[in-house]
């Protein structure tokens, strides 16, 4: 791994408390790079984490706010600037467990949090951040997205939809802000065993049947894991010449 491939300042890593977003903000921070981790509510797992990043020598801190109050935001985000000089990249890996449901099916209440946190916090974190990327002179962006974007998976929609629009927005930033060297890019994330997916799996959600069924599904015969998803973060946070990109991460789902 080369080090030191990014500038002063610290990754910016929405959802960094997540299972796979901790993996995420972990591989920022043996990349050579600073992390500050925003979380909601889980602080201890917020803590720990920063503390791992701190062990490997860099400097890591914590914020909480809420990605759907744009007050909390900024003001983590304030936070986050102050302690580290410079935020050059944004990662956005927030998000709620998503239930399985067919999108025939989905309650209102349903389709609202996964609109209000997927869509709404997405623009929000970028509102909150673009003033500042454009002061310093540019930076980046990675929206970990579904790989249910490339091949739709039934039951994912509450999922692949919210973040087909993110999508969407990455390619507007990519196109609209490359002139100030901001860029932005997409990760299509596959099955990862991490976070939801192993909540789902003990819930029985994620039955035997799913999980041959999904195998069939994937040329390389077993899930990701966290640390795959923080290494094509970094690719796209450091390569200086990718944007309005996707990659897809989630060996070979659905080719």
């Amino acid at each position: 791994m080369e080090l030191n491939k990014f500038p002063k300042g610290a990754v910016l890593v929405f959802g960094g408390s997540g299972g796979i977003g901790q993996g995420v903000a972990k591989f920022f921070g043996q990349s050579g790079t600073d992390v500050a981790i925003v979380y909601r509510k889980k602080k201890e797992v917020a803590d720990r984490v920063a503390g791992e990043i701190s062990a490997l020598g860099r400097k890591a801190t914590v914020h909480a706010a809420d990605v759907t109050d744009p007050a909390q935001l900024k003001a983590a985000i304030a936070e986050a600037v102050a302690a580290h000089g410079r935020i050059h990249t944004v990662v956005w890996a927030a998000g709620p467990v998503v239930e399985q449901v067919l999108l025939g099916d989905a309650t209102p209440a349903l389709w609202k949090q996964s609109i209000d946190i997927e869509v709404h916090g997405f623009f929000n974190a970028v509102q909150s951040t673009l003033p500042h990327l454009r002061e310093q002179g540019g930076g980046s962006y990675v929206h970990l997205g579904s790989a249910g974007h490339a091949w739709f998976p039934p039951k994912d929609g509450l999922s692949v939809v919210p973040k087909a629009a993110n999508e969407a927005l990455c390619k507007g930033i990519a196109k609209e802000e490359g002139r100030n060297n901001i860029r932005a890019n997409s990760i299509l994330v596959g099955v990862i065993e991490a976070g939801m997916f192993l909540e789902l799996l003990q819930r029985g959600v994620f039955d035997a049947k799913w999980i041959e069924e999904t195998q069939k599904l994937l040329p390389l015969k077993r899930w990701g894991k966290p640390e795959e998803i923080g290494s094509a973060a970094v690719f796209l946070a450091t390569n200086g010449y990718v944007t309005g990109q996707q990659i897809n991460v989630s060996g070979g789902f659905g080719i």
